[in-house]
């Protein structure tokens, strides 16, 4: 996972309002990440001046972009791998 935080002891209690927030955030850290990816793979397959231009360019927003969504998650504390679990359980509900 991307990140993690170790906790210890009880899970803090969360309101729904904080909830909601952290769900965002994870999931802007999920799109974040896909997006970085299909940029690197773009990178790499691109032929020619004008395509190696253009996907340097889309890499770099990408990773500009990665890197916000993850501070910001970091700054909320949020532990990627407990969310991931959530996500998993949520899918199967």
């Amino acid at each position: 996972m991307w990140w993690n935080k170790i906790t210890k002891g009880a899970e803090r209690t969360v309101s729904a309002e904080e909830e909601n927030k952290m769900w965002e955030a994870y999931l802007d850290v999920r799109s974040s990440q896909m997006e970085w990816e299909r940029a690197h793979l773009l990178f790499q397959e691109a032929s020619g001046q004008d395509q190696i231009d253009y996907a340097i360019y889309m890499l770099e927003a990408a990773e500009r972009k990665y890197q916000m969504n993850l501070k910001q998650a970091k700054q909320m504390n949020l532990n990627g791998a407990e969310m991931y679990k959530r996500e998993v359980k949520r899918e199967h509900a």
